[in-house]
C-alpha cells in the first residue's frame, strides 16, 4: 500500500509539473538563452578581431617627425602622413583639430618609445593610433631591409606611448573610466543584495492574508510607492554599511594590513559622465525595484516568484557575454539593442558610459527610457497588488489587469 501511495504521489507531482506551460517556458528559456549568447559571443569575437585588424589600415590625418631617418616617403604616403618641422607643431595641430594624430619617432625605435599624440576617440578606438604607427615602422623596415639590425626590428614591435586630447585638453584614458564604472559595480551590488527583499516586500502581506486589511486604510499607490522608496533607503544604508569597514580599514589599519597606498590624483572625474552614470544607476535601480515589486504582487508565494528573480538576475549579466563587442564596436546593432532595451540598458549603458562611448544624446535617451519604464512598472505593480489582494492562492493574470486598465 505504501509503495502504491508513493507511486501515486510521484506520478501526480511529475505530470502536474510537466503539464504546466510555465514549466516548459522556464525549462526551454535557459537553453534558448545559452544558444543566443553563444551566437552573440561568436559575432562578438569575429567583430573584435576584424576591428583590430582594420585599425592597422585605418585612415586619418597624420603628422610626424622622424629622428631615426627610418620612415620612408613611400610608407608615409601609404598612410597619408606628412612631415612637420618639430614636435610642438605636431602637438599643436592635434590640439587645434587640424590633424588627427602626430607621431614622434625617436632616434632609435628599437630601444626608445614612440610618442603618439592624437584626438581622443574612445579607449578602444584609440588603439588605431599605435597600430598605424607600428605599421609605418614595419613598412619602412620592409622597404629598407638588408641588414641584420633591420631584420631584428622587423620582428619586434616598437614601444609606443599614446597621449590623446579632447580639444586642447589631455584626455584621461583609463583613468577617466574608473570613476564612472564604479556606478556599474554599485548597481550590481544593490540588485544582488536586494532582489529577494524587493519581491518579498509585497509577498509578505499576501502570504500573511493581511492585504485587504491594509488596503482599507491605505491607497495601493501610497503603499507601493512607500515600499519602493523604502527599498531605495535600505539600498543606500546597505551600501554605506558595506563601504564603511573598507574605508576604516584602509584609513586606520592600512600598514597593519599591508595594503598598498592608493594614488587617486591620476583619476579623472568627468562631470558629464559622472552625472550620466548616477542617473542611469538611479533609473536602472528604479526599474528593477518596481519590476520585482510587481512580481511579488502578482505571485501567490515566494516559491512561484523565485523563477522570475532568476530571469531578472540573468538579464543584468547578459551584456557581459558580448563585452568584447561593447568595447570594440559600441555602435553595433546588438550593442544598440542592449543599450536601449530597458532590462539590459543599465549594464550596457553604464559600461559604455565608463568607456566614453555613450554620447550625451544616447545617455539622455537611455535615462528617459529607464525612468518612463520604471513609472509604468510602478503603476502596474499598484494594479497587481490591488487586484491580487483577493487572489491569495493563484497568480494574478496580467492580461485581465491590462484589460481592466484599458477599459
Amino acid at each position: 500500500m505504501a509503495q502504491h501511495n508513493l507511486g501515486t504521489v510521484i506520478s501526480f507531482e511529475f505530470f502536474r509539473t510537466i503539464t504546466r506551460r510555465r514549466f516548459w517556458l522556464g525549462t526551454l528559456a535557459f537553453p534558448a538563452a545559452i544558444a543566443v549568447i553563444l551566437v552573440l559571443t561568436v559575432i562578438s569575437n569575429i567583430t573584435t578581431n576584424s576591428t583590430a585588424d582594420a585599425q592597422k589600415s585605418a585612415q586619418f590625418s597624420i603628422a610626424y617627425t622622424d629622428d631615426s631617418g627610418l620612415i620612408t616617403d613611400q610608407a608615409a604616403a601609404m598612410f597619408g602622413a606628412h612631415l612637420v618641422s618639430d614636435r610642438q607643431q605636431g602637438i599643436d595641430g592635434v590640439k587645434e583639430g587640424t590633424t588627427d594624430a602626430y607621431f614622434a619617432f625617436p632616434a632609435d625605435t628599437a630601444t626608445e618609445t614612440v610618442q603618439v599624440y592624437a584626438a581622443d576617440q574612445g579607449i578602444f578606438e584609440n588603439g588605431k593610433y599605435s597600430a598605424v604607427a607600428q605599421e609605418m615602422i614595419s613598412q619602412s623596415v620592409l622597404q629598407k631591409i638588408g641588414s641584420s639590425q633591420l631584420a631584428t626590428m622587423a620582428q619586434h614591435a616598437a614601444t609606443i606611448n599614446v597621449t590623446t586630447f579632447q580639444g586642447a585638453t589631455e584626455a584621461g584614458g583609463l583613468n577617466s573610466a574608473i570613476a564612472p564604472l564604479l556606478f556599474m559595480l554599485v548597481f550590481y551590488g544593490l540588485i544582488m543584495l536586494l532582489a529577494g527583499q524587493m519581491v518579498n516586500s509585497t509577498l509578505e502581506e499576501k502570504e500573511n492574508r493581511v492585504t485587504e486589511m491594509i488596503l482599507t486604510t491605505l491607497k495601493p499607490t501610497t503603499l507601493i510607492t512607500g515600499k519602493v522608496i523604502t527599498l531605495f533607503m535600505i539600498g543606500l544604508l546597505q551600501a554605506l554599511v558595506f563601504a564603511l569597514p573598507v574605508v576604516i580599514g584602509y584609513v586606520f589599519f592600512r600598514d597593519a594590513l599591508n595594503l598598498p597606498a592608493l594614488d587617486l590624483s591620476h583619476l579623472e572625474f568627468d562631470p558629464v559622465r559622472m552625472i550620466a552614470g548616477f542617473l542611469i544607476l538611479l533609473g536602472g535601480f528604479s526599474l528593477y525595484t518596481t519590476t520585482l515589486v510587481a512580481v511579488g504582487a502578482a505571485m501567490p508565494t515566494a516559491k512561484e516568484a523565485g523563477s522570475f528573480i532568476g530571469v531578472m538576475m540573468a538579464l543584468i549579466f547578459v551584456p557581459f557575454y558580448v563585452v568584447g563587442l561593447v568595447v570594440s564596436d559600441p555602435h553595433a546593432v546588438i550593442v544598440e539593442i542592449f543599450t536601449y532595451f530597458p532590462f539590459t540598458a543599465p549594464t550596457t549603458a553604464l559600461l559604455r558610459n565608463g568607456l566614453g562611448t555613450l554620447g550625451i544624446i544616447e545617455s539622455i535617451i537611455v535615462i528617459a527610457i529607464l525612468f518612463i519604464c520604471a513609472a509604468a512598472m510602478l503603476r502596474l505593480a499598484v494594479s497587481l497588488f490591488q487586484y491580487g489582494s483577493i487572489s491569495y492562492t493563484k497568480k494574478v493574470p496580467l492580461r485581465s489587469i491590462l484589460s481592466r486598465k484599458g477599459g
